[in-house]
């Protein structure tokens, strides 16, 4: 018999669904990883619903079917080396590594958001995120990283800082949103095995910017 969380998690699914998600290892992933754990708590009864939710330092849980369209653009393979720039709450942290990310190197500029992401993990997903407080857009803080297999950046940008090219591996993925927050586009770069970079621009979708710069305060 199937308990109440395993019919909360099929509803939320099916409506995922039903707003046009159809990959189904993302369906799969969001189903395992449930939402309202990584909301504030005061919105928790709204975590099931295609919302974005507030969190704390004024910043924003992504909407589901916008976290569900980064997911499949980036098209994530097991094993994978990921760069996250903006932590938020960890859900997206999370779903990549139900996704099979061998590691997530998470970026986020607000001290508070960043401890409350790396408590938000469960237990045996810690070792495997990598979660510090940086700015992610600033070159300088990422000097010297190997490349990674897949970079996501979870917040709206007006465009993507060349940088991030000399971070991506062979047959690597780059995900973002470029334009306004009202009114942006997924745009992905993939590493091609001449080192070229290919560059396709995506699904519209709207989302919180990334601020550049490390928070002093919070």
């Amino acid at each position: 018999m199937m308990h109440e969380g395993s019919i909360e998690d099929a509803a939320f699914v099916m409506a995922l669904r039903g707003r046009g998600v159809r990959d189904t290892d993302t369906l799969r992933a969001m189903e395992r990883v449930p939402r309202e754990r990584f909301a504030p708590a005061r919105h928790r009864d709204l975590a099931r619903r295609d919302l974005a939710l507030p969190l704390a330092c004024g910043q924003t849980m992504t909407a589901p079917t916008t976290v569900a369209a980064m997911l499949k653009a980036l098209g994530l393979r097991p094993g994978a080396r990921i760069l996250e720039i903006g932590t938020g709450s960890g859900y997206v942290t999370a779903l990549l590594l139900r996704l099979g990310a061998a590691h997530v190197r998470s970026l986020e500029r607000y001290a508070t958001l960043a401890d409350e992401a790396r408590d938000n993990l469960v237990p045996e997903d810690r070792p495997l995120a990598t979660i510090t407080i940086g700015d992610g857009l600033h070159p300088a803080t990422l000097r010297g990283a190997e490349p990674f297999d897949r970079i996501l950046l979870n917040g709206t940008v007006p465009a993507i800082p060349g940088h991030f090219g000399d971070l991506l591996g062979p047959g690597g993925r780059l995900v973002a949103p470029v334009g306004r927050p009202e009114a942006a586009g997924l745009v992905t770069w993939t590493r091609g095995p001449d080192g070229a970079l290919d560059v396709r621009p995506g699904a519209a979708v709207r989302l919180a910017p990334l601020t550049p710069g490390r928070a002093g305060i919070l």
